[in-house]
């Protein structure tokens, strides 16, 4: 029975991993989903840390559902921009991945519940890894491209010879992922 309590969690690793590693870095990330997206992370590790550190009470077994439905509430907060910013088929993998976010969780409780601790491990292991992937991936200044500076301070048209130069300064730095303009 444990084994297909592996199912949903693989299902939801692996739409993470396509989400991530496909549309995330085909559009880029505002800030809001660069600070946002480490944040749902950390709410699935809430999740994982009261179950791997408390026994499975009446008591932690309801604080546990009340972390569970704010994490389930959290991962959806960005949706109303999605709508504005992904593509058809980046939508649909969310609807999926908000389908599989209660199903895990509540997988989890299950093996909490069992004292199965291996798989409830290995699952905090991998989306602990998982966020520190995504919080220094995207937010770190040091992966930012610098645009190489022009050695004149600034361009002049050919065209424009022989009339007054206008002067724009060249610009050095560009962000390589996502738009600034929401967040």
């Amino acid at each position: 029975m444990m084994q297909w309590l592996a199912v949903p969690l693989g299902l939801q690793a692996l739409a993470m991993l396509v989400d991530e590693l496909h549309f995330h870095r085909q559009r880029g990330l505002p800030r809001w989903e660069r600070i946002g997206h480490p944040l749902d992370t950390l709410s699935v590790l809430a999740c994982y840390a009261l179950a791997l550190s408390a026994s499975p009470t009446q008591g932690h077994l309801i604080a546990y559902a009340l972390v569970a439905a704010g994490s389930c509430l959290l991962v959806t907060k960005d949706e109303l921009v999605h709508a504005e910013r992904c593509k058809p088929m980046e939508q649909w993998l969310h609807a999926l991945l908000f389908m599989l976010h209660p199903i895990v969780l509540g997988s989890a409780a299950f093996l909490w519940v069992r004292q199965e601790r291996t798989l409830l491990w290995l699952s905090a292991s991998l989306t602990a890894a998982f966020g520190a992937y995504q919080a220094l991936y995207w937010n770190v200044p040091w992966t930012k491209r610098l645009r190489p500076r022009s050695t004149m301070p600034f361009t002049t048209s050919s065209v424009n010879a022989g009339t007054p130069p206008t002067t724009t300064p060249s610009p050095c730095y560009v962000p390589n992922r996502g738009s600034e303009t929401r967040g």
